[in-house]
């Protein structure tokens, strides 16, 4: 007998190569076979109706903290991912001195909207190098597979101290002690290394993280660590121009990572999206990307299905909470901020004082998202703009409306990248565009686009029919793992390891996100479920079940090696 069967589904086996009617048997952590399975399994999974794919790979998450108090990785977990990578754009919690770690939990604060408090109840910080942070790694439980990439802020805050901040360059002996920081973290097992330079990521005190003012020197030291080992991806939070600019600054920006992929050999990965605030921006980095590839240097932009959206609704923040008397529902549990708002006279307060603070946005820019209809797809008619035309109401009281109608769950969602959805199809269909940015365990008051594998099959692939199955899925499976290192996961073949999705696309469906109280020293956070996955196994063991965490935590620490 065999472990596990999974039995009579359609197996999209990550390669690209069009789905097979299949078996698929386990033993221990890996596939065993995949076709005609005649010999029984001691648990059998019914894939009738159903495909069969790798466990979903995703390479930018900030799970760095919440896994050490949540070994099912939620909201991941919900949306058929069995594999995270940590250490996204420079931050990451080692190395490490000791007396410094509250300054990496704030740092991480900052950039990431993680709650430093919970950060510090949640995190063991018994290691100071990168190698002894995978060893704690190791031992903690987890229900996905974990690797990371070593972050610039940590490494050049460990060498430099408070000059890791500043805007002159580093020294040849800073850069040498830096190099020897990451040479021992991809001595380790590290999947790679990973630098923010965007102005947006500060911290606390508003300057820009460590690593935004490094120089190419600096830059191309750090990535001959990489070559010299022969493993690796560099990652870049990039520094891209504003709009007006005649685009130098951001072709000398695609050209420096270009050049680490030229000199080394190693990937180099970065965030791209469409903003409105820039509308050609992201077409122009396109074809400097085109142009770098002429000459050798090939760079993998990576981009979500979605746009990127904060999401506001009655039951955390709000759009008007400039205003006292709405900052002054913060402080009340969900049902008396509903009662607040069933006051007729209260409400009246609210939408008199909301006039003067409601924020100059583009409401029909804003989208609703009620228990009944959870959509991405930025359609105008579901803007809350339109919501408050067709009843004749202000944006606030429509908003008011909206939460009464469902009990406070109705959220509103603002996307301030990836805006127009034409743009995010032209992102996607570039060849080299790799599948990332659902920021799994970042931004948690803020965002929640954990549910990225689940939007680009039931939008792109099954309502859009734009994407088939076998594309959609090698793109968050080989494709990612591919370009992490991550050996012997992404695809469905012998010897491959166990982690398996079954799915069923016609009954995929995003529940509403909602927002819970479940973190280290009572902070909150939004999390997102799905329908639709059957069974998600990790390394053999079935992991979620009929979308419930089974318990199973078999995960293991993912380390890159030549």
């Amino acid at each position: 007998m065999h472990d596990l069967v999974i039995r009579a589904g359609m197996v999209v086996d990550g390669t690209g190569d069009p789905p097979l009617a299949a078996d698929v048997a386990v033993d221990g952590d890996r596939i065993t076979a995949v076709g005609t399975v005649t010999a029984r399994g001691h648990k059998e999974i019914d894939a009738a109706g159903a495909y069969v794919t790798p466990g979903f790979v995703d390479v930018h998450t900030h799970l760095d903290a919440q896994l050490a108090w949540d070994p099912d990785a939620t909201s991941s977990c919900w949306h058929g991912v069995t594999s995270v990578v940590l250490g996204n754009c420079g931050v990451t919690f080692a190395p490490v001195r000791k007396g410094q770690e509250r300054w990496l939990a704030e740092l991480m604060e900052s950039v990431e909207d993680i709650p430093a408090d919970a950060i510090l109840e949640g995190l063991a910080w018994d290691w100071e190098t990168y190698g002894e942070y995978l060893a704690a790694i190791d031992e903690l439980p987890k229900g996905v597979n974990v690797g990371g990439m070593v972050g610039h802020c940590a490494v050049r805050h460990y060498a430099m101290g408070e000059h890791s901040l500043d805007e002159t360059p580093a020294t040849d002996d800073d850069i040498a002690a830096m190099c020897d920081l990451v040479d021992e973290a991809m001595s380790a097992g590290a999947l790679g290394f990973s630098t923010s330079r965007t102005l947006l990521h500060r911290v606390p005190d508003g300057r820009p993280v460590p690593g935004t003012w490094a120089d190419e020197r600096e830059l191309l030291a750090i990535a001959d660590v990489l070559g010299r080992r022969g493993h690796g991806v560099y990652e870049v939070a990039p520094r891209f121009e504003r709009p007006g600019a005649h685009y130098e600054g951001t072709r000398t920006e695609v050209h420096w990572m270009a050049e680490i992929n030229r000199r080394t050999g190693r990937p180099v990965t970065f965030g791209l999206a469409q903003s409105n605030a820039g509308p050609e921006l992201y077409r122009k980095i396109l074809e400097f990307v085109d142009e770098e590839a002429e000459r050798g240097g090939e760079l993998r932009p990576q981009t979500t299905a979605r746009g990127i959206g904060l999401l506001f609704g009655l039951q955390h923040r709000t759009f008007f909470d400039r205003a006292p008397a709405w900052a002054a529902l913060q402080a009340l549990p969900l049902d008396e901020r509903l009662a607040v708002v069933r006051d007729d006279a209260r409400r009246t307060e609210l939408v008199q004082v909301a006039e003067a603070n409601t924020p100059p946005l583009d409401w029909h820019g804003v989208y609703v998202l009620t228990p009944d209809h959870v959509d991405y797809s930025n359609d105008p008619a579901t803007s809350l703009g339109a919501a408050a035309e067709r009843h004749g109401e202000t944006i606030a009281e429509a908003f008011l409306r909206l939460s009464l109608e469902t009990e406070g769950r109705a959220l509103f969602n603002y996307p301030f990248l990836n805006q127009r959805m034409d743009a995010v199809e032209e992102l996607l269909d570039h060849p080299r565009m790799a599948i990332g940015l659902g920021d799994s365990g970042a931004h948690v008051g803020l965002i929640m686009d954990a549910s990225l594998p689940t939007w680009f099959l039931l939008h792109w692939v099954r309502d859009r029919k734009k994407y088939t199955i076998e594309h959609a899925v090698r793109r968050m499976t080989s494709d990612t793992a591919s370009l992490f290192g991550v050996a012997d996961r992404g695809v469905l073949r012998p010897g491959a390891f166990a982690d398996v999705n079954v799915l069923d696309l016609d009954a995929l469906a995003l529940h509403l996100p909602e927002f819970v109280h479940d973190f280290p020293a009572g902070a909150g956070r939004y999390l997102q479920r799905a329908d639709g996955y059957r069974a998600t196994v990790v390394n053999g063991a079935v992991f979620v079940e009929q979308g419930e965490p089974t318990g199973e935590h078999a995960g293991r620490t993912l380390r890159s090696s030549r």
